[in-house]
């Protein structure tokens, strides 16, 4: 399934009666049996005065992540930065906190709410460099039903 059908799909689940956790974790499931290299999907949430993200609902391997100070790997970049993050060989990268030996590749898109960062999806893959800008826009899109929420 491309993005551009799983866009009505994010959107309905947006929309349905369940908890708000129980839509974030319809959305990483779908993504994760929708696109063959999103490994593992999660949402963080950030706690701004301890400065930490919080892992949230999450589809994948068990995580030990589920504290992480602002500005360590590459979602605590992302929460200090505000910018998408694209990492197309996670063994490049310096300031990369390993989950997996699996894990090749990550993106992470910020969650806005009112122009304010209150978290981010984050993605693994099992594949060197998968993701492209159709993946960023993707995301972004999500991430602005996801919003919806706060």
């Amino acid at each position: 399934m491309n993005f551009q059908d799983l866009q009505p799909k994010i959107t309905e689940i947006v929309n349905t009666s369940l908890t708000r956790d129980e839509k974030l974790l319809h959305i990483c499931q779908l993504l994760q049996d929708n696109i063959s290299y999103y490994n593992w999907v999660g949402f963080y949430f950030a706690n701004h005065e301890a400065k930490t993200l919080h892992l949230g609902p999450y589809v994948g391997a068990e995580t030990d992540h589920t504290v992480i100070p602002f500005g360590k790997g590459i979602c605590g970049q992302v929460a200090e930065s505000n910018a998408n993050f694209v990492v197309p060989d996670v063994s490049a990268q310096d300031n990369y906190i390993a989950c997996s030996f699996t894990v090749k590749s990550e993106i992470v898109v910020p969650l806005f709410v009112n122009g304010v960062n209150i978290g981010q999806i984050d993605i693994d893959s099992h594949v060197i460099n998968p993701f492209t800008e159709a993946d960023e826009r993707f995301l972004e899109f999500v991430n602005q039903e996801v919003a919806k929420l706060f």
